[in-house]
């Protein structure tokens, strides 16, 4: 990349489990960018609160919190507890805390040395400026099995019907909510990868950003 160009920023938006930040987290590799898994961040601002013993219904408190979030310091294996996710669900539905992370988010995209970013709304709210959008999918039950497999296969017990339950329960939230709804921008490249696994879709990806920066 010359000095002339602008910094290669790839958005990857997707529902839960369709593989997104895996693919997000290989294209980081692979062009040496930062990478930013925009849904922990509702969910680093969710602990944060829970931490400091405040409370997950007060908008103002917690975009406070939002606002002063160390976004180099998110900790997936910490953020991803049940608990915790729970708690997010509550204050992500807050527009001040949507505001906040959604300006601190926009602010890493801009780094000089250029940024992957994965979540629900990069490519039509965060960055509909980026240089390639991804919107990765797959199918519930697909998805489902993804999570249950990931959940047994780290010691843990599950239930694959509650879990495509859950799965397809947050999809009618996060498609039909007013703010920032999930879906594909008018530009994205549509990955399936019900039948695709991570390399394929990774090759796939990895085409289609060494076309973008051709041109």
């Amino acid at each position: 990349m010359t000095s002339d160009q602008a910094p290669l920023v790839i958005a990857v938006d997707g529902p839960a489990a369709a593989g997104k930040g895996t693919l997000s987290r290989r294209l980081a590799g692979h062009y040496g960018l930062n990478h930013l898994d925009t849904g922990l961040t509702y969910r680093a601002t969710a602990k944060a609160l829970m931490d400091r013993g405040l409370p997950l219904d007060d908008e103002t408190v917690a975009a406070r919190t939002a606002r002063n979030l160390d976004l180099s310091g998110l900790d997936r294996s910490v953020l991803s507890a049940h608990e915790i996710g729970e708690a997010a669900s509550k204050v992500a539905v807050m527009p001040q805390v949507r505001q906040a992370l959604v300006e601190a988010q926009r602010a890493f995209a801009k780094a000089p040395s250029g940024a992957v970013l994965d979540g629900r709304d990069i490519g039509t709210v965060v960055c509909p400026e980026a240089t390639i959008k991804f919107y990765v999918t797959a199918s519930p039950a697909v998805r489902a099995k993804r999570r249950f497999d990931e959940i047994t296969g780290n010691g843990g017990s599950a239930d694959l019907a509650a879990i495509q339950a859950d799965i397809e329960k947050r999809d009618a939230r996060d498609t039909e909510r007013a703010d920032s709804p999930l879906r594909p921008a008018a530009d994205a490249h549509l990955l399936d990868t019900t039948e695709m696994g991570i390399e394929a879709a990774f090759e796939a990806a990895r085409r289609l950003v060494d076309a973008a920066l051709e041109h």
